[in-house]
């Protein structure tokens, strides 16, 4: 069997799900061997996801490639089914870095380790299915086994109420499930032809009515996941009571879920339905934006904060998504694998904070900066590059965003304003809640409460390391963004041709559906009407 042929993304997906299932016959008394075991698998199956991507991916290749199919449940026309392109490659290597460095992150978890190590590499299968998956329900099955993992992490290793954001987790994501399964199978279902394959489901023709229905579907499940207000209220109290390493996993990796199912589902498969959501995903954008940013700033709890911001970074996903041009879509990708790291790194030091400190209440903490300088120089790092600073990875992914939505010709100015201006509140607010989180944490009147071990209290090597390495693609990312787009920008040049070309389509078939503020180009009249009435 040559390279070429190995079923590269089947050892990817089951190596960390049969490495699992290892553990519990690994003989080890104090945790020190199943730690290193996992760290280990951990590190090899991020060495095979680079290299096999490294050495099979076409990265000017728009389509599936790497494609494996292996008959599963003929019965019924279930395959297993794996793929990659423009779109889930560069959020597999994300999967592997941060979910590689959260196993690393965990050295000093020893209550029920097996357990715990066990979950983290299920979790790791699970993810890298969601983003590979190219069976409807084999991308349900796996949407579904990462929730199960989740909830076990938080409910067991949380803090003081994590029965209660464990379940209020896992009632929210599995009831926005329900909408996945029902509007797929739907599609899956409709017309002469039976299919679970996303490509073929892609190539069928829906009436609009029934397209609007799934999409609206999709959006609700997706829109719990990203997660877009007002499905969002899970996602503080989960990551308030879950570990540093579970935040790392969560908001680097679970949320970018949502935002790759929408244009995986919504814009690619229902891209007509999209003509009419696309205003409703930017009015959500920047409601995001702006109430992310605003209840961050009345958050004392510092994950809480680290929380209310990633929904506040979510929103310009929305809009850049509703851009249709290259730039806007290309920007929603590169903020997904930006926040991802950005996030991955926040959360990570939230942790190495609490560790000294035992506290998350930042009114508690202060005057840290003497006794953690190394943790307060990479704490200011990510800061920076959450509050988008020139040279850093958040900064590109932001501005690509604006410009897109500035530059699109599908919308009119007025609405392009009120848009842009509300964004940019948020976009102001969040340097001054980051700014605020650093003076009081690091900062300040120094509480004697908190008592140090001077040979222990700052960043050890092992935590500088993983800093580090979410750090370096951050700034690298910042200072040469062709590091990132290149992976995707086959992708999303033909995604935004795909939904421009379903524009053109709606606005010339139907031109009184438009008013004012919603502009079709290749309208033959000449004062065309936009969608929902949005603005004069």
């Amino acid at each position: 069997m040559s390279v070429a042929e190995f079923p590269w993304l089947t050892t990817i997906l089951l190596f960390p799900l049969v490495a699992a299932f290892a553990i519990p016959f690994i003989p080890d008394k104090y945790g020190k061997t199943v730690r290193s075991y996992a760290v280990g698998v951990g590190f090899v199956e991020l060495s095979l996801i680079i290299y096999a991507f490294w050495s099979q991916y076409n990265l000017h290749e728009a389509a599936f490639q790497m494609t494996e199919t292996y008959a599963w449940i003929p019965q019924i026309g279930l395959n297993f089914s794996l793929a990659v392109d423009g779109l889930s490659m560069p959020l597999i290597l994300l999967t592997g870095l941060i979910t590689t460095l959260a196993i690393f992150a965990s050295w000093n978890v020893t209550q029920k380790h097996r357990l715990f190590y066990f979950l983290m590499l299920c979790l790791y299968s699970a993810q890298i299915g969601v983003f590979a998956a190219q069976d409807l329900l084999l991308f349900f099955l796996m949407w579904e086994l990462e929730l199960v993992p989740v909830y076990l992490l938080i409910s067991i290793w949380g803090g003081a109420k994590r029965l209660y954001a464990a379940t209020k987790f896992i009632l929210y994501t599995a009831l926005g499930s329900i909408f996945i399964l029902v509007a797929g199978l739907a599609m899956a279902f409709y017309g002469d032809v039976t299919t679970f394959n996303l490509s073929e489901l892609a190539l069928k023709q829906y009436p609009i009515a029934f397209e609007l229905l799934a999409y609206a579907g999709f959006l609700i499940a997706f829109g719990v996941k990203l997660p877009i207000f007002p499905l969002h209220t899970w996602l503080p109290d989960a990551h308030g009571e879950a570990s540093a390493p579970v935040s790392m996993v969560l908001a680097g990796v679970l949320l970018k879920m949502g935002g790759y199912a929408l244009i995986r589902f919504n814009i690619e498969m229902l891209p007509n339905a999209h003509v009419y959501f696309a205003p409703l995903l930017a009015v959500l954008g920047v409601v995001g934006i702006v109430y992310g940013a605003l209840a961050a700033f009345a958050q004392q709890n510092l994950k809480r904060r680290l929380a209310y911001s990633s929904i506040s970074h979510m929103g310009f996903i929305l809009i850049g998504l509703a851009s249709f041009n290259d730039l806007g879509v290309s920007g929603a990708v590169l903020q997904m694998l930006s926040h991802g790291l950005i996030a991955g790194a926040l959360f990570f030091l939230a942790g190495v904070t609490y560790d000294r400190t035992h506290t998350l209440m930042m009114d508690e903490m202060g005057g840290i900066a003497k006794i953690m300088p190394k943790a307060f120089a990479l704490m200011t790092a990510s800061a920076m590059a959450s509050l988008a600073l020139p040279g850093m990875s958040g900064f590109v992914s932001e501005l690509k965003i604006f410009l897109g939505i500035t530059t699109s010709d599908v919308y009119a100015s007025n609405f392009k304003i009120v848009m842009i201006f509300i964004a940019a509140v948020g976009v102001i607010i969040t340097p001054i809640y980051l700014l605020s989180t650093l003076r009081q944490v690091f900062y300040g009147k120094p509480n004697p409460a908190l008592h140090f071990d001077k040979y222990v209290s700052d960043a050890k090597p092992r935590e500088i390391f993983v800093a580090a390495c979410l750090l370096v693609p951050i700034v690298a990312i910042g200072m040469y963004p062709k590091l990132a787009t290149q992976t995707y920008d086959a992708k999303t040049v033909a995604v935004t041709e795909q939904a421009r070309d379903a524009f053109s389509l709606v606005a010339q078939s139907n031109p009184h559906l438009y008013s004012s503020g919603f502009i079709a180009p290749q309208l033959p009249h000449p004062n065309p009407q936009s969608l929902l009435g949005i603005m004069e």
